[in-house]
């Protein structure tokens, strides 16, 4: 799914945690090749293709009652969203995209050259420059693992017009693929490219997973942090829906293939939200 492991530490990082996190998030994405193969990522049968496209349909699905107007894809990448609306609902939306990675901007303009109504922002989620209430939709679709939340939210909601819809993702810690995926494979992986780096294995060769700066919380808890900056929740939805752990679903997709044709299978809000590596919130900013 999202490349790497999380930064370890609880609530609150030490000074140390935060400059390693800091780093490594900052470390990603930064030149094309990077950003290319962010884009490969979503193609294919794997499970991180499967991830991709399921958060994709979830968050299309919930825009489908939106009428329109200026949208904000807040942590952009490298414009799947952005592309998508084009491709289905071109004449709705006024989409302003923002990444704080340049390279991710430049894999925007490629994916839109052909469009008038997209603006392209170098910035980051935590500091963006954009007045208040400047948009009617503001999605932030798998970025806020990567920042310091509770000002990122702050930001996101200072941006929504009273009655305007925001749509977050947040990666699901509590599904067994994630607390088996962070807890067992990651650390196995990085333990197997340490014993082969003593055994004198090339380093091209090795196994491991880099520190990516993920810190995921639960649904209970963003939907909470969601009412303190002054936003009101009114679903969640969870998506990739899998019993499986890693790399057990590595080969269970290879004969699993209905979830490109069949999306809607791959979320839920009830009983099987378990099963969800990732999770999405629906709020809204009230009138008044």
């Amino acid at each position: 799914m999202e490349a790497g492991v999380p930064i370890p530490g609880g609530r609150r990082l030490g000074l140390a945690n935060r400059a390693a996190r800091s780093a490594a998030v900052a470390s990603q994405y930064q030149d094309a090749a990077e950003a290319a193969g962010y884009v490969a990522a979503h193609d294919g049968w794997g499970p991180t293709a499967r991830y991709f496209h399921s958060r994709l349909h979830v968050v299309q699905e919930l825009l489908k009652d939106c009428p329109g107007g200026d949208l904000l894809d807040a942590g952009c990448g490298p414009g799947m969203l952005v592309r998508r609306l084009l491709d289905t609902r071109a004449e709705k939306f006024h989409i302003t995209a923002c990444d704080r990675s340049p390279a991710m901007i430049e894999a925007v303009v490629d994916r839109t050259f052909d469009a008038t109504n997209v603006e392209l922002v170098v910035a980051s989620i935590e500091d963006m420059p954009f007045g208040d209430a400047s948009f009617d939709v503001v999605v932030a679709m798998g970025v806020l693992e990567y920042t310091d939340l509770p000002r990122a939210l702050r930001e996101l909601s200072r941006v929504v017009r009273p009655g305007g819809l925001m749509l977050v993702t947040m990666l699901n810690p509590a599904s067994p693929y994630r607390l088996f995926e962070w807890g067992v494979y990651w650390p196995a992986l990085r333990l197997l490219g340490r014993l082969e780096r003593r055994l004198g294995v090339p380093a091209a060769n090795r196994h491991g997973a880099r520190v990516s700066g993920i810190r995921a919380v639960g649904a209970k808890t963003l939907r909470r942090m969601l009412h303190q900056v002054g936003m009101q929740p009114e679903d969640v939805v969870y998506y990739d829906l899998t019993p499986l752990v890693p790399p057990l679903d590595r080969l269970a997709r290879r004969w699993a293939r209905q979830w490109r044709d069949h999306p809607e299978r791959t979320a839920s809000r009830g009983t099987r939200r378990w099963m969800g590596t990732g999770y999405l919130v629906a709020a809204r900013r009230p009138l008044v």
